[in-house]
């Protein structure tokens, strides 16, 4: 699901078109959609209570997409089932054969990978009634926005923790490698670049911490961009957008020190069962009501392999 699309989600998704029904109905009810509602049309935002929902459901998503970095480290899969079977081809095999002859065929077994949607992620902000009664637009749309980035930062949080729980015997090389203290450098990008293919992968994501980037920034290839094609890094604006054909995504939310290459193609697998859906809530005997936004999902690796990791380097840009 991208932002914008409300209008076709209404055409396309029957779940979602009753979910928005059933908050439709609530509006006249709940204090927090009332306002939302009240305020927005009054202010010619947008003509009626659908369009306010809309509004509501697109601001969220534009939002959190920006922040959910963890999609771009995973082969994302939308899914109707609970539960997804994955075969895992250990190896082809092939046979040289003779014209007319029998050939008997057998090869490596497949083995599986069993991935659940059991994984919720939510965020939700709640106010009083009195603080709606006075709150503008601009504050309300805020607040909608802070509910929108801290799932984003949830779900992306349990994407890099499943990449680091893979045990470091079961990474590309048969082992995490080791920067020895130094800053992350051209040299560092090798042996991670290295590690997938020498498992016959291609690594097409760089995952590393706003620091990592930084120590990137500073290496005088990424500095002269004499070994990238133009456009790839731009030191005004302090980005590195890709190196040996892999994708760079930083995020202080990937650990201080730590860097992945990842071919995201056969590595793992995220089953989006639920994408960002906006509900309300209320707890009337407190007198606080709220906006709450969720996902379901699962996630696995299928091929750990496909995974190297460079861990041990500087912390500090000197």
């Amino acid at each position: 699901m991208k932002p914008r699309l409300f209008e076709v989600l209404m055409q396309s998704n029957t779940e979602f078109k009753d979910h928005i029904e059933t908050q439709k109905q609530k509006i006249n009810t709940h204090p927090f959609l009332k306002r939302y509602c009240e305020v927005g049309v009054r202010e010619g935002l947008f003509s009626d209570s659908t369009s306010a929902l809309g509004r509501l459901h697109d601001t969220l998503v534009q939002v959190a997409y920006p922040e959910m970095i963890g999609r771009d480290l995973i082969a994302v899969l939308p899914t109707t089932s609970p539960l997804e079977r994955f075969p895992l081809d250990l190896k082809a095999v092939a046979y040289r054969y003779a014209e007319g002859a029998a050939t008997r065929l057998s090869g490596s077994k497949n083995s599986t990978v069993d991935i659940s949607t059991n994984v919720l992620a939510g965020s939700s902000e709640e106010w009083t009634k009195e603080f709606l009664e006075d709150a503008t637009w601009n504050v309300m749309n805020h607040m909608v926005d802070k509910v929108g980035r801290a799932l984003a930062e949830e779900e992306t949080n349990s994407i890099i923790a499943l990449y680091g729980a893979v045990a470091d015997g079961d990474l590309a090389g048969g082992d995490a490698l080791d920067h020895a203290g130094a800053q992350l450098n051209w040299t560092g990008l090798n042996k991670l670049h290295n590690a997938v293919r020498s498992e016959n992968w291609r690594p097409n994501v760089l995952a590393i911490s706003e620091t990592q980037l930084h120590q990137l920034l500073g290496d005088e290839k990424f500095i002269q961009a004499q070994y990238l094609p133009s456009g790839q890094t731009d030191i005004d604006e302090a980005i590195v957008t890709s190196v040996l054909g892999m994708k760079v995504h930083a995020s202080t939310l990937i650990p201080n020190g730590t860097a992945y290459a990842i071919d995201t193609n056969v590595a793992s697998v995220m089953l989006l069962r639920r994408d960002i859906t906006v509900e309300d809530w209320e707890d009337i005997k407190n007198g606080k009501y709220g906006v709450r936004a969720t996902t379901r999902f699962g996630l696995g690796i299928l091929r750990s392999k496909a995974i190297a990791k460079l861990s041990n380097i500087a912390t500090t840009l000197t």
